[in-house]
């Protein structure tokens, strides 16, 4: 027989952890599916830090939270491997490389987008961003919409926060809150509502945040003189935000869209759609995009600043929620709030993404052929997501392509 290997020490699994995790942060292009599966080949299949079934039990527990799931999968990982110091080191290594390469392409953006060559590169990458977000609703209204029983109900509960958000001012987390409330009452157990509370009594205090007074600024570089105004200001919206990603880092768009262009007007809604192209062409999660918010608040510091809010939601339910959730996460309570919940994603995306769309269309600049090209755009990016499978960053790399072209034809840049 063969000694078993003896386990590494806590500073050499740590240097593993890093290793891993900012190779992963350089390299993993793609999206949270990418992401997840790169993991599995290299904790799973490579190093055999988890079995299979300890990796498919943390991303069933990942996908449960709010916040990016594959972020959270990497914290998880982290934790398991090497306790809490493991989930700080693996999240931040894996957040630190795309978050330098979204801070690099805000400053380059707020220096350099009013050039004729950088608003044509756009032209074309907002209507692929639009066909990356437009997919992701597709397949999620497939899965949400059309499966399981009382598909009418979540039709329901997902064209009402449609119209909640579209049509009236009431808020984004009333909204969830109210839609895991229908879900506990139509998809939960007929006992007692006492039983509803479960592990959900950890998470619903991080939904309490204070309404932010309005505000508008353009940073400098770093930012030093802006970020003791805003700093509160971005922290708390993050923090909020960073709260109710439900559903994948792409739920982060209504979100955001509501908060720094409708409410705080911080971005016009063609700067978000180009901070959000940032945040896809980058690897790491999609989530960055708020650092691209943060830098044109208060500069590199706000970029920080929003960031750490953002991602903090995550490291906690990772380290509180996360132990009592591998015990609960077939509680039909938990169940029923999350059937709730999903729907309304789906809504309130729906709900931000067609101004969006009118945005990337050019829509209001009432050129009618221009239009038409940058529709097109959006189709076949569709196209080559549903049907042939096309990565996103593949996408938004036809799309600036399709945007340099289109910036040669007269008439196109206003």
């Amino acid at each position: 027989m063969t000694a078993a290997s003896p386990t590494p020490s806590l500073p050499d699994r740590l240097r593993e952890l890093a290793r891993l995790f900012l190779t992963l942060g350089v390299t993993g292009f793609g999206g949270p599916q990418a992401h997840m599966a790169l993991m599995n080949e290299a904790v799973v299949v490579q190093r055999g830090w988890l079995t299979a079934e300890e990796f498919t039990e943390g991303i069933a527990v990942c996908e449960m939270l709010p916040g990016p799931a594959s972020t959270q999968l990497g914290i998880y990982i982290g934790y398991c491997r090497a306790g809490w110091l493991g989930a700080l080191l693996a999240g931040l290594c894996f957040i630190a490389p795309a978050w330098v390469m979204v801070v690099a392409f805000a400053w380059a953006y707020f220096r350099y987008g009013a050039l004729p060559a950088v608003s044509a590169l756009f032209l074309g990458i907002s209507p692929a961003v639009m066909a990356i977000v437009l997919t992701f609703c597709w397949k999620l209204g497939r899965k949400v919409l059309l499966g399981g029983d009382r598909p009418w109900i979540r039709w329901a509960i997902a064209l009402g926060t449609f119209g909640l958000l579209r049509f009236s001012t009431g808020g984004i987390l009333w909204a969830f809150v109210l839609a895991g409330l229908a879900g506990l009452v139509l998809f939960g157990p007929r006992r007692s509502a006492l039983g509803a509370i479960g592990p959900w009594g950890i998470l619903l205090p991080t939904f309490v945040a204070a309404l932010p007074p309005e505000s508008l600024t353009v940073a400098s570089f770093w930012g030093w003189e802006r970020i003791h105004t805003y700093g509160p200001e971005l922290i708390s919206t993050f923090l909020r935000a960073g709260t109710l990603v439900f559903g994948g880092g792409l739920t982060i768009v209504p979100l955001l869209e509501l908060e720094v262009v409708q409410r705080l007007g911080w971005l016009t809604r063609p700067e978000f759609l180009h901070g959000v192209a940032i945040g896809q062409v980058t690897p790491g999660p999609v989530l960055l995009t708020v650092a691209f918010v943060g830098y044109k608040v208060a500069g590199v510091l706000g970029a920080l600043a929003a960031t750490v809010a953002v991602f903090l939601p995550s490291f906690g339910f990772v380290g509180l929620a996360a132990p009592l959730l591998r015990r609960s996460r077939h509680n039909p309570w938990v169940r029923a709030f999350l059937q709730g919940i999903t729907p309304a994603v789906l809504g309130a995306i729906l709900a931000v993404t067609l101004p969006l769309v009118q945005a990337a269309l050019q829509i209001d600049r009432g050129v009618a052929w221009l239009s038409a090209v940058t529709g097109a755009i959006l189709i076949l990016g569709m196209v080559g997501l549903l049907r042939w499978r096309l990565a996103a960053w593949q996408v938004l790399a036809c799309g600036a392509i399709a945007g340099v072209l289109l910036g040669l034809v007269p008439g196109a840049i206003s």
